[in-house]
C-alpha cells in the first residue's frame, strides 16, 4: 500500500539532480546538493531543512 504525504508537504529527495534543482522554488532556495546517492533541493543542506549557521542572540 502507498502512504501519501500530508497536506502541503513537499517531496524533499530525488534521483535526479534536474528534478532536485526544479524543486528548489518551492524550498525559497537555487540549486541542489547531493544526499548519499539522491539530491536535494537547494545549494546546501542547511537551506534546504532552514537550518542556520548561527544561534539566535538572546
Amino acid at each position: 500500500m502507498a502512504q501519501h504525504a500530508g497536506h502541503g508537504a513537499q517531496q524533499a529527495v530525488f534521483a535526479t539532480k534536474a528534478e532536485a534543482e526544479a524543486a528548489a522554488k518551492h524550498f525559497n532556495c537555487k540549486g541542489a546538493h547531493r544526499m548519499g546517492n539522491q539530491w536535494m533541493p537547494c545549494a546546501s543542506h542547511g537551506e534546504a531543512t532552514g537550518g542556520t549557521s548561527s544561534p539566535s542572540a538572546p
